[in-house]
């Protein structure tokens, strides 16, 4: 009897993250669904068992809290059907640095940033040694530059990206696969838990087409998916510039520009 593959999806009550179960499910694969609001958790179970047969786990959790952070670990360590990690639970804060707390900032941070690590140094141990596997991380345009009012929300984005390159530089040659998604403005409930009107947004792309083209990219096995580019080669551009600077440092030697004047 062959054993279905199972993804594991943290955030996935709404938005992205269901839209991912749902794909994922009818895809022929069985799901670990993770979230703080087990009421959605259910109902979205209940519809994805009832439409696809899929085996569907919850497991309701505040990843910003050490003991339910510790309860998703073990499940990724010990459940040796999950096969894929999607790391989509996140938030956004916005608004002038000096504005927001301390605490906020530090809650942001531990979402964003503490979680898909530990998740990902959870599982991946595991996928290295089965020479199989993928860890898909969900980042965001934001994080390629920094902007006005997403500064420590940019910079939580720029990790996410910055982990998923180098996890793939040490993980695809063992046989695992490391997605970064890079979506821009996109329909979900992060504006409103984040104070924004998202009804004044127009632009804002659709859930279902973010995760589609980021599946497209999955398939492709792409390393970075920015689903909003539209110019692929301006992401190609810019990683070659990356590349490019990295290759001009030498260590040994201070720039002429910055020596002291005679």
């Amino acid at each position: 009897m062959t054993t279905r593959s199972t993804v594991l999806i943290t955030g996935a009550s709404t938005g992205i993250g269901a839209t991912y179960a749902d794909r994922f499910a009818r895809r022929g694969h069985d799901l670990v669904l993770v979230a703080r609001d087990k009421a959605r958790l259910e109902a979205l179970a209940v519809r994805l068992r009832d439409e696809t047969g899929a085996a569907v786990d919850i497991l309701a959790a505040d990843l910003t809290q050490p003991g339910d952070l510790a309860a998703v670990e073990a499940r990724l360590r010990d459940d040796a059907r999950i096969d894929t990690l999607v790391n989509n639970a996140g938030a956004a804060l916005s608004g002038p640095f000096i504005d927001q707390s301390t605490d906020s900032i530090a809650r942001l941070i531990a979402l964003n940033t503490t979680a898909p690590a530990r998740l990902a140094s959870a599982i991946a141990p595991r996928l290295a040694r089965a020479g199989t596997g993928a860890i898909v991380n969900i980042g965001s345009v934001v994080g390629l530059a920094p902007e006005f009012g997403m500064s420590v929300y940019g910079a939580t984005k720029a990790f996410v990206l910055f982990l998923s390159q180098g996890l793939s530089v040490e993980l695809a040659p063992k046989g695992v696969y490391v997605q970064a998604v890079l979506p821009a403005g996109t329909r979900t409930e992060i504006w409103e838990r984040a104070g924004i009107d998202a009804s004044a947004m127009p632009d804002l792309m659709e859930v279902g087409a973010l995760v589609d083209a980021a599946l497209v990219g999955f398939d492709r096995r792409e390393p970075v998916t920015i689903p909003p580019l539209h110019d692929a080669s301006h992401w190609a551009a810019l990683d070659a510039a990356r590349l490019g600077l990295v290759g001009d440092l030498r260590q040994a030697h201070v720039a002429e520009r910055y020596r002291p004047a005679a």
